[in-house]
């Protein structure tokens, strides 16, 4: 998982991750984030995106929702990823309980990530 302040460019990093990782990229900068995909692609990464849809689709990656930050562009992922785009993956995060855990059930991820990162 990058992290704007901590790892804002993981690319290499994620270079030295094993075929078929998993790259969460977390406030990534355009530059950055097209230079992530490229090397996750050549690499047999899974590349998410969080928070950005669109970002994600011109990416060719997956899209991760964080629970407590709002995503942009998560209709036209959800219509991509219904159409069968490659790459749109779809992982959200359910820290809170109930509310991620409905969540969760209502837009079906292909994953969830759970943690008691918040009260539960």
């Amino acid at each position: 998982m990058s992290d704007p302040a901590r790892l804002p460019d993981p690319r290499a990093v994620a270079a030295r991750l094993p075929r078929g990782a998993g790259v969460l990229a977390r406030g990534a900068t355009p530059p950055v984030l097209a230079g992530l995909a490229a090397l996750c692609r050549r690499r047999g990464l899974v590349l998410l995106v969080a928070g950005d849809g669109r970002a994600a689709l011109a990416a060719g990656a997956g899209l991760h929702l964080p629970e407590r930050r709002p995503a942009t562009g998560l209709l036209p992922f959800l219509a991509a990823r219904r159409a069968g785009a490659p790459g749109a993956v779809l992982t959200l995060a359910a820290h809170g309980g109930a509310a991620g855990a409905a969540r969760a059930r209502r837009l079906g991820p292909e994953l969830v990530f759970l943690s008691p990162l918040f009260p539960t």
